[in-house]
């Protein structure tokens, strides 16, 4: 019985070490490169940047407007072709 009982132990200890290298290896490095929604905000406020005078615009997924100088935006739409920013509506209009 007393050979079991070392035997579970040893068994629970390896797991528990396994558990931990497997979520190490999950978390991203420090010198990650950027994401695609990271690249895609960063387009989303470099487009607001150079039309400030739009309130929304569309890249043929995507449907925008312009709050408070962020980009609320639709979700894409089904096997669309994206396209770059246009603007739909400018202030005044």
């Amino acid at each position: 019985m007393r050979h079991a009982t070392y035997r579970a132990a040893l068994c629970l200890a390896l797991a528990m070490a396994g558990m931990t290298v497997t979520h190490a290896a999950d978390m991203p490095d420090a010198d990650a490169t950027a994401t695609p929604q990271q690249t895609q905000d960063a387009s989303l406020q470099d487009f607001i940047k150079a039309n400030p005078d739009c309130m929304e615009f569309t890249d043929q997924c995507s449907h925008c407007a312009v709050v408070n100088g962020v980009a609320e935006c639709s979700t894409a739409e089904i096997a669309c072709i994206k396209q770059q920013n246009q603007c739909t509506k400018r202030a005044g209009q």
